[in-house]
């Protein structure tokens, strides 16, 4: 017992001293917590020494801690290049933080990087705060401090980037995305933001390229190919739409915008069989039924088969009279049956009600519609020469064919 006594004081003194000498060197005062512990420690045993007793097995436990084991690893994680003022102010701010208070943790954090300007996890930490708090300038200035700290520190490139779209600068945001995929092509959600910022900007030739890049990593995402699909349509480049729908659809057969998209592109195609498959199915989507049986009721006319366009165009009043009742009156193909589609005499308006759709899918949605509309009148031949030229060419075809339809009709 005496010899572990003797041993435990040495070991523990000669750790006092060097962490105090420590302090001297770097003038930083978070050491003196390890001092105040290691004395505690070193009381422990001198009174152990004194009373010739042996301490309870609580006591000696801390002693030990407080004495050896805490000392020792404080020198280890130092060695590491971690500083003991971070692990102490990070520690107290994480507390605080537990405690719902953040100004507490944000002066700890604030005090670590004052005096260590060059710490990476206290910038971290204090912009992940202000991004909580809503500070969105102050959490992008501490998180490109950590980048510039940390340069493989990919989450705050992007952490910075959605903040920089949220502020509605996304030309910034933009750079700082494609600079993130120049270091990390396969940063997956670097690249869903950049895709939807420059779908929102028309820039629909750079997503093809941004999307296409990221399927080399992840060619069975779904969201991926869908919106790869979506940047198609938007170029009138509906053949490689098409193949990007077919795949979306493959990998997740439960959501049924891409099937809503190859039905539109089916009926651009003159494919009513394909067009009526695949509406068929987007009927199951609460958000899509509406306008499927409408296409139905509308390819059901083309087919001359006016009881089935009947039918569809009922169920689709019933379902939203006031957004179907409009189009059924605007569309100059269901005069035959007008008489027999059951319209409401008040149309209640709805009101504004949450689409699960996003802006780029709304779009597309609506560009697929009106593109199918247009090319109604095209003959086969004018269908297959649509096939074989680029998009531009595609949209000078169907504008002179609708210029040709409208002197018919003066």
């Amino acid at each position: 017992m005496i010899f572990e006594l003797f041993i435990f004081t040495i070991l523990a003194f000669a750790l006092f001293v060097y962490i105090f000498f420590k302090m001297i060197q770097k003038n930083d005062t978070s050491y003196i917590t390890i001092l105040i512990i290691q004395a505690l420690a070193i009381s422990l045993n001198f009174i152990e020494v004194i009373t010739k007793k042996n301490l309870t097995i609580t006591f000696n436990l801390i002693k030990y801690i407080f004495g050896i084991i805490i000392p020792i690893s404080i020198l280890i994680i130092e060695k590491k290049g971690i500083p003991l003022i971070q692990i102490l102010n990070t520690s107290k701010a994480q507390i605080y933080l537990k405690l719902g208070n953040n100004k507490k943790a944000k002066e700890q954090l604030i005090n670590l990087v004052t005096k260590r300007p060059e710490n990476y996890m206290g910038h971290k930490m204090l912009a992940e705060i202000y991004e909580l708090e809503g500070g969105m300038r102050k959490a992008i200035d501490e998180y490109v401090q950590a980048i510039d700290i940390n340069k493989k520190d990919y989450s705050s490139y992007y952490k910075v980037a959605e903040l920089l779209n949220n502020l509605d600068k996304t030309d910034e945001a933009s750079e700082m995305l494609t600079n993130l995929l120049n270091k990390k092509p396969d940063y997956y959600k670097a690249t869903e933001l950049l895709g939807d910022i420059l779908l929102s900007k028309e820039m629909y030739k750079e997503a093809v390229n941004v999307y296409q890049d990221a399927l080399k990593f992840n060619p069975l995402s779904f969201e991926l190919n869908y919106n790869l699909g979506i940047a198609y349509t938007m170029l009138n480049d509906f053949q490689n739409a098409k193949i990007c729908y077919e795949k979306s659809a493959e990998i997740n057969s439960l959501v049924y915008n891409s099937k809503y998209s190859l039905a539109e592109i089916a009926l651009i195609y003159k494919e009513l069989e394909n067009a009526e498959k695949y509406f068929l199915q987007a009927v199951e989507d609460d958000e899509l039924s509406a306008d499927s049986y409408f296409e139905l009721a509308k390819i059901s006319m083309i087919k001359r088969n006016k009881e089935s366009a009947i039918q569809y165009a009922n169920i689709a009043i019933d379902i939203d009279s006031s957004k179907i009742v409009p189009k059924i009156k605007k569309e100059t193909i269901f005069i035959p049956i007008m008489s027999k589609i059951s319209i409401p005499f008040n149309i209640e308006e709805k009101e504004d009600t949450k689409t699960n759709l996003q802006m780029k899918e709304l779009r597309a949605k609506k560009h697929l519609e009106e593109m199918s509309e247009k090319t109604r009148n095209l003959s086969y031949d004018d269908i297959k020469f649509l096939r074989k030229n680029l998009s531009g060419k595609s949209k000078k075809i169907i504008q002179q064919k609708q210029n040709e339809n409208q002197k018919e009709i003066e």
